[in-house]
């Protein structure tokens, strides 16, 4: 545990087995309140380092306050925990319910939905070892739910609530006026790069999340506070590279695409990813999920931007470049 600001302290809490090795919970201490932001995962070595961490700093867990920034399980796996210990647990409306959702086996049977639909099938994977199913909380929680302009204030600091979405459908971040700092759970992370999957076809997940990119980098930051690696002191261009990065990703699938139509699990397993499995058929289920959720989310947005065509054939979408 480190102090980042005065007042703020960074509890590295480790994801053992995961790409992301570790997720970043920061508690914020005052006499009268103190507020967790995220909590790792509903895993015994998660629980260990963010008690530890709270206990480290000897804080009463009845003057605590736990705000989830969105609903991946490796943010809100241990809320229920919490709030059954009396945690009062802040989330946005929509990752809250969420939240609440994941709870339930039906949620995650859709997932096989999806397996059909992405064309995953050949791969025999399952909802059953996707992380977010074996780390979640296990039951519902009581939240209180927070929205764009909401004030959250915590000793020296006047917190705003700043709607986020894109990473998850609902994420929210906190932004400190006074002192330019923003928490922003996943949405700019640096050396690596947020997931951005897909959430249906009700919306281009991916243009939301270029809004929601665009609305933080007219803010003023000093640090932004990121839930993965480390804090970034230049906002701005990060944003400005995550842009490109997607811009990239766009051409690389169109280039996918263009000659031949593919499914979401073909175009995923021709596209560059950061990993060190040398296959598609090296990936571990759960990154195949990630994977296909991540081209998945850019193939229907070149759709929306009238650049692809999709059709569906036994249960199973195809995506051709027009």
């Amino acid at each position: 545990m480190i102090q980042v600001y005065p007042n703020i302290y960074q509890i590295e809490i480790p994801l053992p087995n995961n790409p992301l090795r570790a997720v970043n919970s920061y508690v914020v201490i005052s006499e009268d309140r103190n507020l967790i932001i995220d909590t790792g995962f509903n895993s015994e070595a998660c629980r260990a380092a963010l008690m530890g961490g709270i206990q480290e700093l000897g804080i009463n867990l009845k003057k605590t306050d736990l705000l989830v920034t969105h609903l991946h399980s490796d943010h809100s796996g241990l809320a229920a925990e919490l709030n059954h210990e009396g945690v009062r647990v802040y989330a946005g409306a929509i990752d809250g319910h969420m939240i609440n959702e994941m709870t339930k086996k039906e949620y995650w049977e859709t997932f096989e939905e999806y397996n059909v639909l992405f064309g995953l099938g050949q791969d025999g994977i399952s909802f059953e070892e996707h992380p977010g199913y074996k780390y979640c909380p296990k039951k519902p929680i009581d939240f209180d739910a927070l929205g764009e302009g909401d004030i959250l204030n915590i000793g020296r600091y006047v917190f705003e609530v700043v709607d986020i979405p894109g990473h998850t459908p609902g994420q929210i971040g906190l932004y400190e006026k006074k002192h330019k700092l923003f928490f922003g759970g996943d949405h700019i992370l640096d050396k690596i790069t947020p997931n951005i999957a897909f959430w249906g076809f009700d919306q281009d997940i991916l243009s939301i999340y270029f809004n929601s990119l665009k609305k933080v980098g007219a803010y003023d930051i000093d640090y932004l506070f990121t839930a993965h690696r480390n804090i970034i002191r230049d906002p701005k261009r990060r944003i400005d590279e995550l842009l490109q990065h997607h811009k990239k990703r766009l051409d690389e699938i169109m280039g996918i695409i263009k000659d031949e139509r593919r499914t979401v699990r073909d175009t995923a397993s021709r596209m560059h990813w950061d990993l060190r499995y040398d296959t598609w058929e090296d990936f571990p289920g759960p990154q195949k999920w990630f994977a296909a959720g991540e081209a998945m989310s850019h193939l229907e947005h070149l759709a929306a931007m009238g650049l692809a065509g999709k059709t569906q054939e036994n249960g199973i979408l195809y995506y051709c470049a027009y």
